[in-house]
């Protein structure tokens, strides 16, 4: 291995272990860190195809781990149904279009996603309103997943206004971001941007997810997750403007 591709690797592992440790103390982010993090490295779609397994097993396993995978399924089964479909569409800007309007796009929904977060007040969406806007909100979701890489948005948001319970709130937000992350291989796959080399690359990348998940558990017994999470949003702020800041460079 060369000093540079050795450089790589290392800066690589550790992205994915800073995201495992947001992951840790949050609940939810390693996607959302990698790719930002990834951004200044390397394109956004191969970005993407690096944080498909650190992804998809951590939010398996927040999934697997609650306690209505079921009713969880069953309620949000249009959402995402439509997630997914809207993301294998889409993939193909992310494998075959622009990359620095990519780098552009993420970098706008980053900084939306951290402004959200911060400063709108908590809400409450209505049973009435969950049912007819549910496939709207994952077909949105599809989008953002398939031309940027990024899953939070507007599916977190959605789901934290829905009044679910911390366990309930916690598997339904893994189930989503494994959704979007499967829908995302397969149309990267699609569109021939995803195949066995980005897998094995993947597959390197778990390891330092998964270490850093664990090191994050730990700091939750020590540190304020409200604290951490409020430095991870304005980080997060910071990174979507330099990526947006792009497209006039």
């Amino acid at each position: 291995m060369t000093q540079d591709a050795f450089l790589s690797a290392a800066l690589i592992g550790l992205v994915f272990l800073l995201a495992g440790i947001v992951k840790g103390v949050t609940g939810m982010g390693l996607p959302t860190v990698a790719m930002a993090l990834l951004g200044a490295l390397l394109s956004p779609a191969a970005a993407a195809g690096l944080l498909v397994l650190p992804s998809l097993v951590t939010n398996l396993q927040q999934a697997f781990a609650g306690p209505d995978l079921r009713g969880l399924l069953k309620r949000f089964r249009l959402m995402f149904a439509a997630t997914a479909l809207t993301a294998l569409v889409a993939s193909g800007w992310l494998a075959k279009g622009d990359a620095r309007l990519s780098a552009g796009i993420l970098g706008g929904l980053l900084m939306i996603y951290a402004a959200y977060a911060l400063f709108a007040p908590p809400l409450r969406i209505s049973p009435e309103i969950e049912r007819r806007a549910s496939p709207f909100v994952g077909a949105a979701t599809g989008l953002a997943t398939g031309g940027a890489g990024i899953f939070v948005m507007p599916a977190a948001p959605w789901l934290q206004a829905l009044g679910l319970g911390k366990e309930e709130l916690t598997q339904a937000l893994g189930l989503s971001f494994a959704v979007s992350t499967l829908a995302l291989a397969a149309g990267l796959a699609l569109h021939g941007a995803y195949g066995p080399g980005n897998l094995g690359a993947s597959l390197l990348a778990l390891a330092p997810a998964m270490l850093g998940m664990r090191i994050g558990e730990i700091l939750r017994r020590s540190v304020s997750p409200a604290s951490f999470r409020r430095i991870f949003l304005i980080s997060l702020a910071v990174l979507g403007a330099e990526m947006l800041s792009r497209l006039w460079r």
